[in-house]
């Protein structure tokens, strides 16, 4: 695979107690050129640990980097073959000299010990495995994940939908518990006008099911009459002039597939595994 770029830009690189170095690299499809104005100032003591590591991380994408001083090709690093004699002055067959030049300007940088100005190799970060092995496989299998909450929790609640709110005020939420119960009677969980003294109860199953049951008066949920009905998330409960949404956390709400979703797929759905038997929990 070659990795097609395109590139046109300046930089400066500034050296403790030593004028900077100016340059470009410009290029495109999988060809680069980086030029210098100091030929020597990329050939530190300990730049060339880091140059190799360059190299050959242009090379797995297929892309040469020509560096290039007064329009002199000094030398060539990425998807290039140096010579056997190079490579023991290089210590890497993906960086080539280009010219004489090249190669004694790199000498003499190394003899005089000039300071490293390229970042050392800790500071990279790690690579990334190449190819994506994991986007290869033909016939992935994801692990098979369920909505079963041993603790029987995902903080059900139900959301009071009120068609005006004003700034800084929110729908108000009333948490639940197995026997929550709705009407107009002041003993209710949940008092509401216009309803009948105890309308609805909500209660929580063995099979960790939150299930609406008309006590009495009409109970809809999404707009139909039920007589006892499974909620999931995003569910709408009328209770007389008066809209509820039920919520609960997506790790313990049991729709199908997964997570309380319903719908798609042509309505052919795998259903979850059945749950182990977990003990009725105290709230």
């Amino acid at each position: 695979m070659t990795l097609a770029v395109a590139a046109d830009l300046r930089f400066e690189l500034q050296r403790p107690g030593q004028s900077p170095v100016s340059g470009s690299v410009r290029g495109s499809a999988n060809r680069l050129e980086l030029e210098v104005d100091d030929p020597g100032a990329l050939a530190g003591a300990g730049d060339a640990a880091t140059l190799r590591v360059l190299a050959e991380g242009l090379a797995q994408q297929g892309v040469v980097l020509r560096v290039v001083h007064q329009g002199e090709h000094l030398v060539s690093l990425g998807a290039v073959n140096a010579p056997w004699w190079q490579r023991r002055f290089t210590g890497s067959r993906r960086v080539r000299a280009g010219s004489l030049r090249g190669a004694i300007t790199s000498a003499r940088a190394r003899a005089r010990g000039t300071e490293s100005v390229l970042p050392d190799l800790s500071l990279a970060p790690p690579p990334t495995l190449w190819p994506l092995v994991p986007t290869l496989r033909r016939r992935p299998r994801p692990r098979t994940t369920t909505t079963h909450d041993p603790a029987r929790g995902g903080l059900p609640r139900l959301v009071l939908v009120r068609e005006a709110v004003g700034p800084g005020e929110r729908q108000p939420i009333y948490w639940l518990t197995d026997g929550f119960t709705i009407g107009s009677d002041a003993g209710c969980d949940l008092v509401l006008t216009g309803l009948e003294p105890v309308h609805a109860r909500l209660v929580h199953d063995e099979a960790d099911e939150w299930i609406v049951v008309p006590v009495s008066g009409v109970t809809r949920v999404h707009g139909a009459p039920v007589v006892r009905q499974i909620l999931r998330t995003g569910s709408r409960l009328e209770v007389g002039g008066h809209v509820l949404a039920f919520h609960r956390e997506e790790y313990a709400d049991h729709g199908r597939p997964y997570g309380g979703r319903i719908g798609g797929e042509l309505g052919r759905q795998r259903p979850q595994p059945p749950r182990d038997a977990v003990p009725p929990s105290s709230g």
